[in-house]
């Protein structure tokens, strides 16, 4: 019995996984070709954080040492860890100000 539940119960879990996955990108297409105006937000939101990377990108440095040779680390891929980085801590300071900032303004409401 374990190894039934074993071998068809992965299957099955990879089945529904790939079927959440798939619903979970297709329905808000639907809803997004019904409502063209709620694709404007998504745009903007994408065009936004593409900002955010391109500056993260820019004061990113290429710098490789060597820990970074041992596991095949390029200048390139350097630069781009670096602007994902980058990109994480501007977005997390956004978020806090965005956070403080609701919450204060609540208090004079």
């Amino acid at each position: 019995m374990e190894q039934f539940i074993a071998s068809y119960g992965l299957y099955a879990a990879y089945i529904l996984a790939g079927l959440a996955l798939l619903l979970a990108i297709v329905l808000p297409l639907i809803n997004a070709i019904s409502n063209p105006k709620t694709l404007l937000g998504t745009v903007v939101g994408l065009v936004g954080i593409a900002i955010v990377f391109f500056i993260g990108y820019s004061l990113s440095t290429n710098e490789v040492t060597t820990v970074y040779t041992k596991f095949g680390i390029t200048e390139s891929s350097s630069k781009i860890v670096g602007g994902a980085l980058i990109t994480m801590y501007i977005l997390v300071i956004i978020a806090l100000v965005s956070i403080v900032f609701t919450e204060v303004t609540k208090i004079f409401k």
